[in-house]
């Protein structure tokens, strides 16, 4: 494939691609994978292995979170909340919150910076 039908992050532009595919799992690990990187925003896949999870912090600008396969808890100001395959969640912007695998799972982090 030539090099300018593929994004800045190596995903192919204009074609379908299978978002559970996009990311693999590692055992005892959170796996990243930068989709789209912007002034604008991000668009970032993760795999967690169960257990795994992102201590309680704060990001300046609304998160959405599709949840892709598997089963996450999201605590957003101390409320847990579960997050399932299929379903989504916006963590808003400056509120403390967490994510930990109940099941190890894979999600979809979109940030809008503007």
């Amino acid at each position: 494939m030539a090099e300018s039908t593929k994004s800045d992050a190596g995903f192919p532009r204009g074609q379908a691609m299978l978002l559970a595919h996009t990311v693999d799992y590692q055992k005892g690990s959170i796996v990243s994978r930068t989709v789209i990187d912007k002034k604008s925003g991000t668009v970032t896949l993760f795999a967690f292995d169960e257990g795994q999870g992102l201590s309680e912090h704060t990001a300046p600008f609304d998160a959405l979170v599709c949840i892709i396969e598997g089963e996450a808890q999201i605590t957003i100001s101390g409320t847990p909340r579960s997050v399932q395959e299929g379903e989504m969640l916006i963590m808003p912007a400056n509120e403390p919150h967490a994510l930990r695998a109940v099941k190890r799972f894979k999600m979809m982090l979109v940030m809008i910076r503007e």
